[in-house]
């Protein structure tokens, strides 16, 4: 079993890719100690081609992984190979806080929610939208935006949500769309994307 517990993200990711690597073990077991830190090993593993569960333990988590040949891995592909089926690069938008700009609170949530609802005027170049630190609130219940931001899933834009910025802010369980992601997908993502737009 891989103790995981006190890591910082995204490091029970990177010990649980380290363990892959070398051993390529048929079960996985990863001791986390909370629950968006549970979130990204399991989808981590899903990616590698594993079935996973989730045990609570206490304040703890067991991710327990099972190899599955019938599950497809999917490996981070190499830099400049990420393009859409229409042939444009893709463009990733970073979302930094839960207002646009700076001066006026009650305005930049204006604005922050106009721009979310105009992102679906860049077509199929939009690929991915990335949430960090305050910009995570968007993604939770009572946010203006989940209506857009679903839409905008719906149709096939990848969201990813800072699990540590989640559980900073106590919104873990208030997350309403998007996938809870760590440190490393968020760096991998920045290295991948054709363009990056930073809000």
């Amino acid at each position: 079993m891989l103790d995981c517990r006190g890591l910082a993200c995204p490091q029970p990711v990177l010990k649980t890719k380290e363990i892959l690597e070398r051993q390529a073990p048929g079960q996985v077991e990863v001791l986390v100690d909370n629950a968006a830190a549970s979130q990204n090993v399991s989808r981590f593993l899903g990616s590698q081609g594993y079935r996973t569960q989730v045990t609570a333990q206490g304040t703890d988590f067991l991710v327990s992984g099972q190899k599955d040949p019938s599950l497809a891995v999917s490996p981070a592909p190499p830099v400049g190979t990420m393009t859409c089926a229409t042939g444009e690069g893709r463009t990733l938008v970073f979302v930094r806080a839960a207002t646009l700009g700076r001066g006026d609170d009650a305005l930049g949530a204006g604005l922050m929610k106009n721009f979310l609802l105009t992102l679906k005027e860049m077509g199929p170049s939009l690929w991915r939208i990335l949430f960090l630190n305050g910009g995570v609130k968007l993604c939770c219940q009572g946010s203006e935006s989940l209506d857009t931001l679903r839409e905008l899933a719906a149709a096939g834009v990848s969201i990813l949500v800072c699990g540590t910025c989640l559980n900073h802010f106590g919104l873990l369980e208030q997350k309403q769309v998007g996938e809870t992601t760590n440190m490393l997908d968020i760096v991998t993502s920045l290295q991948v994307a054709d363009k990056v737009i930073t809000v």
